[in-house]
């Protein structure tokens, strides 16, 4: 009985697969969700069938043109269903929750909240080709985010298949060189490929992971690319494989990068510049892409910088490092006209508004960068620092209580922070409170400007009060 049962699901589970594939290559993709989402819901392993599920959220997410509201509505919505799946996931019920993720990637498949939650309940669910598929085509949506990548790369070493793993670990290395945990990541998955043709035959060998590659040039490749600078004949062999790559690939961004930064390590910054160029044109919206080609345009203009004060010209150095301060403003006021939701460029502009003394403009840059939680605390700051070259003290200690709020260790920051709200009491004659700023600063570093001078005089302060 229990078997015929068994049966019928089976049976069932196939039905609908095949109804949702043949939707899914009729362009009927509501109708394939729906057919594939009952069949790995009859069959949760079924893994062909959450392969094509997949698929078919994200060309459905990418067919799909929201209005602003439409997608804020969604957005809180896909909030409120992790919130669901999390309580789930605590009472244990892992395979209500794995069915409650498609939900939630039917709603955003790309979307990085989504995605880990629906990879950490397919783990948690016991089904990890499920959380597999979910990073792959995440990834494949978004060639550029390494962090995708090495979950990609994870995935396949824990489900054993260690060619793609090796593929996807060398991406990395191109990408990140000097990354020594990835690079011996690779190292295994090159060895693990290799074993099923003949652990035997090397095992017990000198310089084992050697032996266990078979192509002896590539085991060389790979001890080069391990440096964190490659220089002299080994640098001029991995830029002539990059190039390779790059006319074999010429739409991998990957490529470039790893040539550009070859060309940067032995200071051949023209022919970077030249290089990350040519990935423009090939993918002219990257701002990573335009970031590293400006990164390059600084190198090589402080490379001529310092040739020109060896060479004794001063003079000549002055003009050129000119040139660069104004190439760097330029520079960053273009890109943020093409990329204005790039906060972290917003936050780079208003620096540089504030260097130069244009305290509104870096005030609406830096109120705009301080939306972004990475640059939010150091935006705060800065915000403060304009507001008081505006004496507008009160808007400055709030932004800088607001920043103190916000830092738990006394790091750098914090430190600057804290001695801008002391510097500001003692000006109000709040001498109390500047004391209980300055105290906690000169706990936490003693040569911290003139920190130690400042207590004196607040102490003497106090003393003259009291007395």
């Amino acid at each position: 009985m229990a078997g015929e049962k068994s049966d019928q699901v089976a049976q069932q589970s196939q039905n609908f697969y095949n109804k949702g594939v043949a939707a899914f290559e009729r362009g009927n993709l509501d109708i394939a969700i729906d057919l594939l989402v009952q069949c790995v819901t009859l069959a949760p392993g079924f893994s062909r069938a959450r392969k094509f599920l997949r698929a078919a959220q994200i060309a459905k997410f990418r067919k799909e043109k929201k209005s602003k509201l439409a997608a804020q509505m969604q957005d809180f919505s896909a909030m409120m269903l992790r919130m669901k799946i999390a309580g789930m996931m605590k009472a244990g019920k892992t395979e209500v929750a794995l069915l409650e993720t498609e939900k939630l990637l039917s709603m955003n498949p790309l979307q990085s909240q989504n995605v880990e939650l629906a990879v950490e309940v397919a783990e948690a669910a016991g089904h990890p080709e499920a959380a597999l598929f979910t990073i792959e085509a995440a990834y494949e949506n978004n060639p550029d985010d390494m962090q995708l990548l090495r979950r990609v790369a994870e995935y396949y070493m824990k489900v054993g298949d260690y060619t793609k793993a090796r593929d996807a670990y060398q991406k990395l290395n191109a990408f990140l060189p000097s990354d020594q945990a990835i690079f011996k990541l690779l190292k295994d998955a090159e060895a693990r490929v290799t074993m099923a043709a003949g652990w035997e035959e090397a095992s017990g060998k000198k310089e084992g992971y050697r032996d266990l590659i078979a192509n002896k040039d590539q085991a060389k490749k790979l001890d080069m690319k391990a440096k964190a600078v490659v220089s002299g004949s080994d640098a001029d062999e991995l830029i002539n494989e990059a190039k390779a790559r790059i006319e074999k690939e010429p739409n991998n961004m990957n490529f470039y990068r790893a040539l550009a930064r070859l060309y940067t390590q032995n200071k051949r910054f023209d022919e970077a510049v030249q290089t990350l160029e040519a990935s423009l044109k090939v993918n002219a919206s990257d701002p990573e892409l335009d970031r590293a080609l400006s990164t390059a345009k600084v190198a090589a203009f402080e490379a001529k910088i310092d040739a020109l004060r060896a060479s004794g010209d001063e003079a000549g150095a002055q003009n050129m490092a000119t040139e660069l301060d104004q190439f760097i403003f330029d520079d960053l006021v273009s890109r943020v006209q093409r990329y204005p939701n790039d906060l972290k460029l917003r936050f780079e502009l208003g620096l540089q508004y504030y260097k130069y003394d244009y305290f509104d403009d870096a005030i609406g840059q830096l109120q705009l960068a301080q939306r972004s939680p990475k640059e939010r605390v150091e935006a705060l700051y800065y915000l403060a620092m304009c507001f008081m070259k505006k004496n507008q003290r009160d808007m400055a200690i709030m932004q800088l209580e607001t920043a103190n709020e916000q830092l738990p260790i006394m790091d750098d920051l914090k430190k600057k922070v804290v001695f801008a709200l002391g510097d500001l009491a003692e000006q109000a004659g709040d001498i109390e409170k500047a004391f209980a700023h300055y105290k906690d600063l000169y706990g936490a570093d003693i040569g911290f400007q003139d920190i130690g001078a400042r207590m004196e005089r607040i102490y003497k302060l106090r003393q003259n009060q009291q007395g």
